[in-house]
């Protein structure tokens, strides 16, 4: 049963902007933490950014500034919008979400990722 579902990437000039989202089945719930990853080939997987419950959010130094992330608790989704892209930007992005379940247990979920490619 797919859990989290992906959307959004694609296709971008240097500069160009590209918005992803990530749905969560309404199965999870208890959601703690919900972010963004990325990995690109020769590179080992890593955060770009989280967001927790209280809104508070990190970011990569990479990306700070042009990359804002969110999220709707009602849909249970989180969002991840990408300005000023840049060709570094280029990777497969996958969405990451902690879950808290019974008895204090902490689960984490990813997405199937989604590519994203800059490039003029």
């Amino acid at each position: 049963q797919v859990q989290l579902v992906e959307s959004g990437g694609g296709l971008a000039q240097p500069g160009g902007s590209l918005r992803l989202s990530c749905a969560a089945s309404r199965s999870i719930f208890n959601i703690n933490v919900m972010g963004w990853y990325r990995q690109a080939p020769g590179k080992e997987r890593e955060l770009v950014a989280s967001i927790n419950s209280g809104g508070s959010t990190n970011y990569a130094d990479s990306v700070k500034g042009r990359f804002t992330i969110s999220r709707d608790n009602a849909k249970n989704t989180v969002y991840l919008q990408m300005n000023s892209l840049e060709p570094e930007d280029t990777a497969v992005y996958y969405c990451n979400v902690e879950a808290r379940g019974n008895y204090m247990l902490l689960y984490h979920y990813w997405g199937q990722g989604t590519q994203v490619t800059v490039s003029s």
